[in-house]
């Protein structure tokens, strides 16, 4: 930004040295460092608005790219609406509508069961060989 060498520097502390006096030379530096510090602070904060309203510039472009999108995805799913209403509009002029005096076809009734509701199953067959005589007790072996 400011192109300045130690050589100039030195010349710049030489004749403020000379011009202020060695007595107020402290109290200029010192008023100098605050105005420095005042004018940081306010290039920090103009750089953070600015970064601020960048991202809301960007923030408000996303926003219309999304509601494009919104747009189109609503006109998408409208236009589906509208195909399967029609459809189901077709179907149900070209349907025949029942008539009376004709025979119902054959067809099983539905038993509605609960998905988790298997049929009971069928009691095991028990053989003689496996039940034991009341009066006799059971061989355990050898003693």
């Amino acid at each position: 930004m400011f192109d300045i060498t130690s050589s100039k520097l030195l010349i710049l502390a030489v004749v403020a040295l000379i011009v202020v006096g060695p007595k107020d030379l402290p109290i200029l530096l010192r008023t100098v460092g605050k105005y420095l510090g005042v004018i940081r602070r306010q290039a920090a904060e103009f750089r953070h608005q600015f970064d601020e309203a960048m991202r809301e510039a960007e923030l408000d472009h996303l926003k219309k790219e999304f509601d494009a999108v919104k747009r189109e995805v609503r006109a998408t799913m409208e236009e589906g609406a509208r195909a399967v209403d029609s459809q189901i509009e077709a179907a149900a002029v070209n349907a025949d509508p029942p008539r009376f005096g004709t025979a119902m076809p054959d067809a099983p009734p539905a038993v509605d069961k609960p998905a988790g509701v298997a049929a009971p199953l069928p009691a095991p067959a028990v053989s003689t060989s496996d039940v034991a005589a009341p009066d006799k007790e059971p061989d355990r072996g050898a003693a």
